[in-house]
């Protein structure tokens, strides 16, 4: 059990978690997850941390088909600009490996910013905190449990 499931089942949100086997040789997690299971990428959210005018980290959940637009995503948390954040700092910060970095169940809670296309769909699929498990729930479902808020981060 990973800290984000367990935290959607304390929430009781309606979730179902999805298991595959992970490819060390894949070069995107998120279109390995949507192949694997499949998704449609843009069904598939990968989840990346960014930090905001050099001084804070936030996160932006975007579909794997798309991009992370840092302008946007600059624009959505009131910052002059947005730079992908080291490695490092995104492990220590959530508590998560890379490529298995899960918006829910972070050791830190940190601004969170959904892309607005999720808003069309019934569900979404994140990381469920370890490459090659994920879990899908509603994106309303998503935003309240991560007091997230929807913006058009993707480009």
């Amino acid at each position: 059990m990973t800290p984000a499931i367990n935290t959607a089942r304390k929430a009781r949100v309606q979730h179902q978690v999805h298991e595959y086997q992970h490819d060390a040789s894949s070069e995107s997690y998120g279109t390995e997850a949507a192949e694997k299971l499949g998704l449609s990428p843009a069904e598939v959210f990968k989840t990346l941390v960014v930090s905001l005018d050099g001084k804070t980290l936030a996160v932006g959940i975007v579909p794997v088909s798309g991009k992370l637009n840092l302008k946007q995503i600059a624009k959505a948390a009131g910052a002059k600009k947005a730079a992908m954040a080291d490695p490092a700092d995104v492990e220590r910060s959530t508590g998560y490996v890379m490529g298995g970095v899960s918006p829910l169940g972070q050791k830190k809670r940190l601004a969170t910013f959904i892309d607005a296309s999720a808003q069309k769909l019934d569900s979404m699929h994140v990381s469920a905190g370890r490459r090659g498990l994920e879990i899908e729930l509603a994106p309303d479902d998503l935003a309240r449990l991560t007091s997230a808020r929807f913006a058009p981060i993707a480009g």
